[in-house]
């Protein structure tokens, strides 16, 4: 019989990376004097639904205009399926199914004369799948883009984006101005799509809820440059809120005697007739600076906000997860957040004195 510890055991083999469909290095555009995005670095990976979340005016639709080869960029690169371009050429745009902010079609056309006149810019267009998405999406085929509601429009564009079969799905805020129903419906069908075809989906959006819903990792976006990206869940573990009472100077006599004034030059027992001594007379100790007032985090914890209300300071500290487990302050409470409430904090106001 063989000895098991003879026998060698093969090296470990790690596991491969996700591939990187896109991939955005260094991406910069200004307009005038008004730098819209500066720096920027966006990876994407094969199969994944990224959110792409900034409030309104942050730099999203100018990131994705450059994507899309519609603006160029003044400095940066962009990476796309392994192809790197200062520019996005024709033929990478011909791998991508995108849905702007706002939908313009010809408004004399039918859904289904749109398909046969987009189709034509696709060499990959599969008009059975868009005859087949027309009906998921209860398009009517013979109706005229002009007839369409505003739901309606933006499921049209979708299966229009969705048609060629692209390897990337790019969305700029699709849902804005959608009622609700339609709102979820839209993100149901994104999610359907990666799920059932792996498909690629970079998603834009201000609306914290859908990206939570339905991204896989994301990436804020404040003032044109990245504030976070990664994994939602790693997100949540490294941010927390730490809130600490406001206690005013010790002025209570309570614990202390108030004696009654002796004569001057007088060592002994103070005269029984003699007046009290007023608390703000008593030579004490200056009175000691609150808690709140004289914390600071510890170095690898970043201020996302600072601030005072109700009687207490409270800040949100973003540090490693494994930080947070050594993190000790006396008569702190220490709690997590929201997506939302992170969201805010990393680009809400800025960080201020007490």
């Amino acid at each position: 019989m063989t000895d098991a510890a003879s026998v060698p055991v093969p090296p470990s083999i790690p596991a491969a990376e996700p591939l990187v469909v896109l991939r955005a290095l260094g991406l910069a555009r200004a307009f005038g004097r008004v730098q819209a995005v500066e720096g920027l670095e966006i990876t994407v990976r094969a199969g994944e639904i990224y959110g792409f979340l900034g409030v309104n005016g942050a730099g999203k639709t100018t990131t994705i205009r450059m994507l899309m080869g519609i603006i160029k960029p003044d400095a940066g690169s962009i990476e796309l399926m392994g192809q790197t371009t200062r520019r996005t050429t024709i033929p990478q745009k011909q791998s991508i199914g995108y849905v702007s902010q706002e939908q313009t079609f010809y408004p004399w056309m039918t859904c289904r004369g749109l398909g046969r006149f987009v189709g034509g810019l696709y060499p990959t267009w599969d008009a059975a799948e868009f005859e087949r998405l027309l009906s998921v999406l209860e398009l009517p085929p013979e109706r005229k883009a002009s007839q369409l509601s505003g739901g309606m429009r933006v499921k049209l564009a979708l299966a229009l984006a969705l048609a060629p079969r692209p390897a990337l799905l790019i969305l700029d805020e699709p849902t804005s101005g959608l009622d609700p129903v339609a709102r979820r419906e839209f993100l149901e069908i994104i999610q359907r799509q990666a799920r059932d075809h792996r498909r690629t989906t970079f998603f834009s959006s201000h609306l914290i809820d859908e990206v939570e819903r339905v991204a896989d990792r994301v990436g804020i976006i404040h003032r044109g440059r990245m504030r976070y990206e990664g994994d939602l869940v790693a997100l949540r573990a490294s941010v927390r809120q730490v809130r600490l009472p406001l206690r005013p100077p010790t002025t209570d006599t309570g614990s202390r005697e108030i004696l009654p004034a002796r004569a001057e030059g007088d060592l002994g027992a103070p005269t029984p007739d003699a007046p009290p001594i007023l608390p703000d007379t008593i030579a004490a100790l200056p009175p000691a600076l609150p808690a709140a007032a004289t914390f600071a985090p510890p170095a690898g914890f970043e201020v996302l906000r600072d601030d005072t209300r109700d009687g207490h300071r409270t800040l949100v500290l973003r540090a490693p997860a494994q930080d947070w487990e050594s993190f000790h302050c006396a008569e702190a409470e220490v709690s997590a957040l929201s997506l939302e409430d992170i969201f805010i904090a990393m680009v809400g106001t800025a960080v201020g004195p007490l």
